[in-house]
């Protein structure tokens, strides 16, 4: 089609109740073309010939030549037009039906009116017009028709005399015209219906698939949809984030040969439909199986999910109830520790008080303020709000975070470095979570991170399309051995922490379908990465 051309085409201008596809409709020209370009050529070889037959044995051999030679050259030149599009649709087939009409009207009184037969043609041109336009335009172009054959014997009257036979013939055709071009609308309009419908459930089909397939590549949960061969024919988008792939695989054995032999285990043994198995650089990944069977052919689908996001939903089950008991017991202890407390003050206040005894009471403070600290952040936890996620721009709000954040620790005000992408990143996240998140990461960066040996460098930056923050210090870093419980709650090595900094971080994280890990940098600085929702990508959970 050209540039301006609709997807639908409303040929006769007399009326739109018919329409059909643009493509079909120019297809159909064509054929009708190629079929009055036959036409046209054998009217022209009937001249060369020499043939002594009856259709050239007329009275006007002259005007047949000139109207076959006329309408060879015209159908010529409609090729040209229709094929290079050159010409609007509805005036090219409108002018092809006319010329037909005409032109075979001369052809038939060059031949001998209407008794030679060639009155037949213009049904063809008829039938075709009810096809290519529609509408009123049809019965008009049999109308056209009909008082063309019987101006011809009007005239031939004129010249040879009265012929009443000749009349019956004429209107006999002329009723075969009408009866043809309402066949052939009715045909078309049939046709078109038909046509409208297989396109609606077609453009059905289409929007179902595409909402499939932007299900699929937005699940968390990894697909892999292989065939009896193991050759991968889909994957999403969180497979390849699982499984730490650059790019889809061909083959199963490209995500884990483990992975292939344990498929074609299940394969013999369908009761083993699930295994869970290591992933480079990745936690433990558990896989399950399943058939999908066609008419044709049997495909294999296989589920990936993150053993330790499974583990968290069921720890985030067991500490929920824990939160609710841990309140209510935090209530129960502020009380008394508000007397001790107040207690161990006015102890204080003594002035004959000797120095053992201060010191102990000194330590009664200490130790009330410590445990009262705790019984906030267990309140604080226990309290946790539902989340308000919000469309972020990580870059300026980074720059506004830093500065609010060393704007009250103003001693280490050079002790940071900001690095961005960049490209902008947009993440999907409750603003305030992030705040509290990022303050924990950089304050103990500040406590345990040796800010003093370097800048502590605060980065973001995108992979697999996820957005990434990460907090780098210069510390030694966490043993292996404590690595393992580095955020459950109440776990610290230092003899002043609660233990429940990193917890909460990971639970806020959680609360945001984030992700809070730690692992070694380069020279074994420690580093905190917290991996975000692309809120450029909604993410679907199951």
């Amino acid at each position: 089609m050209t540039k301006n051309s609709p997807d639908r085409l409303y040929p006769c201008p007399f009326s739109k109740a018919y329409s059909i596809p643009a493509q079909q409709a120019w297809t159909l020209l064509k054929v009708f073309l190629i079929y009055r370009l036959v036409l046209a050529t054998l009217f022209i070889l009937l001249i060369y010939q020499r043939i002594d037959s009856s259709l050239l044995s007329g009275y006007y051999n002259e005007l047949y030549i000139y109207s076959s030679q006329s309408y060879w050259l015209l159908t010529i030149i409609s090729v040209v037009c229709v094929f290079w599009r050159l010409t609007p649709y509805t005036v090219q087939a409108q002018l092809l039906i006319f010329t037909d009409i005409i032109l075979l009207t001369l052809l038939m009184h060059a031949c001998g009116g209407i008794k030679c037969g060639l009155g037949i043609l213009i049904t063809v041109s008829i039938a075709s017009g009810g096809l290519l336009i529609g509408g009123v335009c049809s019965v008009l172009f049999a109308a056209i028709a009909s008082l063309s054959i019987l101006a011809e014997r009007i005239f031939t009257d004129q010249l040879h005399g009265f012929d009443p036979s000749s009349y019956t013939y004429t209107g006999m055709l002329g009723a075969a015209y009408f009866t043809i071009a309402l066949l052939s609308y009715v045909l078309a309009k049939h046709s078109e219906d038909s046509m409208q419908l297989a396109d609606q459930q077609q453009k059905t089909i289409v929007n179902l698939e595409y909402l499939n397939q932007y299900i699929i590549q937005n699940l968390q949960s990894g697909i892999i949809i292989i065939d009896q061969e193991q050759s991968v024919l889909m994957v999403n988008e969180a497979t390849l984030r699982l499984a730490n792939l650059d790019k889809s695989p061909n083959h199963l054995s490209d995500v884990s040969p483990q992975l292939s032999r344990a498929f074609s285990t299940w394969l013999n043994e369908p009761e083993a439909d699930t295994v869970s198995l290591p992933i480079t650089n990745q936690s433990e990944i558990r896989f399950r199986f399943m058939l999908l069977s066609t008419h044709y052919d049997n495909f294999y689908m296989i589920i990936l999910e993150d053993i330790a996001l499974y583990n968290q939903r069921v720890q985030q089950g067991k500490l929920a109830s824990l939160g609710r008991l841990t309140a209510s017991i935090a209530h129960e202890i502020r009380n008394p520790l508000a007397a001790v407390s107040h207690a161990g003050q006015l102890l204080a206040e003594s002035v004959d008080m000797p120095p053992g005894d201060r010191r102990l009471t000194n330590i009664i403070q200490t130790q009330s303020n410590r445990i009262n600290v705790i019984i906030e952040d267990i309140l604080r936890v226990s309290k946790r709000h539902d989340s308000k996620r919000k469309r972020l721009e990580l870059t300026s709000w980074l720059d506004n975070y830093l500065k609010s954040f060393l704007s009250h620790h103003q001693h280490y005000a050079h002790s940071f470095e900001l690095v961005h992408n960049q490209t902008p990143l947009y993440a999907f996240i409750d603003p305030n979570h992030l705040r509290q998140i990022l303050n924990n990461l950089c304050e103990n960066a500040l406590k345990y991170g040796k800010p003093e040996l370097g800048h502590i460098l605060v980065q973001s930056f995108i992979f697999q399309e996820l957005p990434y923050i990460e907090v780098i210090d210069n510390g030694t870093g966490i043993s292996h051995q404590h690595l393992k419980n580095l955020f459950e709650p109440f776990f610290t090595t230092s003899p002043n922490g609660t233990g429940l900094g990193l917890y909460i971080s990971k639970e806020l994280a959680e609360l945001n379908q984030a992700k809070l890990s730690y692992y070694l940098a380069d020279n074994n600085r420690g580093c905190f990465r917290l991996c975000m929702l692309n809120a450029e990508k909604n993410l679907i959970e199951i």
